[in-house]
């Protein structure tokens, strides 16, 4: 398949696929014309990549991922290591680290809606469900002031 159609199908941009290439996460051949062209396979490639990206990840740490994954369903290919399984732990707590961080800055921005808009403490801020989350009475070591 050309470049336009591999974007189409993937929502990515022509221009992030060839950045894809020059890192050596993606391969494709070249006709005579010297248009690329791509294996049905480079779909799931494609997805994985960004799946990847989205998980924080840069490309060099991607290059070192996908050679040990299948593109189909993201999991451990044969060349799958220990080494391997380490690393992605590591991200994986890097990840949680990120989160956590994340929850707490939005209940500091849930503290100042409350205050700044004269809610009640109880009511969650966006409107929603309330949750021990989302409950400024609830949570540690955030207080409205």
């Amino acid at each position: 398949m050309k470049i336009g159609e591999l974007a189409r199908r993937t929502a990515v941009s022509e221009r992030s696929l060839r950045y894809y290439e020059e890192q050596g996460l993606l391969v494709s051949t070249r006709k005579p014309s010297g248009h690329r062209t791509y294996p049905e396979r480079a779909v799931d490639r494609v997805i994985r990549i960004q799946e990847l990206f989205a998980a924080g990840l840069c490309s060099g740490k991607i290059a070192e991922l996908l050679p040990c994954m299948r593109d189909e369903d993201g999991g451990p290919s044969e060349a799958a290591t220990p080494w391997l399984v380490e690393d992605l732990r590591r991200q994986r707590a890097r990840i949680d680290e990120q989160i956590a961080e994340l929850m707490r800055t939005r209940e500091i921005l849930d503290d100042v809606i409350v205050v700044a808009s004269g809610e009640s403490s109880g009511a969650p801020a966006d409107g929603g469900v309330e949750t021990a989350e989302s409950t400024p009475s609830r949570r540690q070591g955030v207080s409205a002031k």
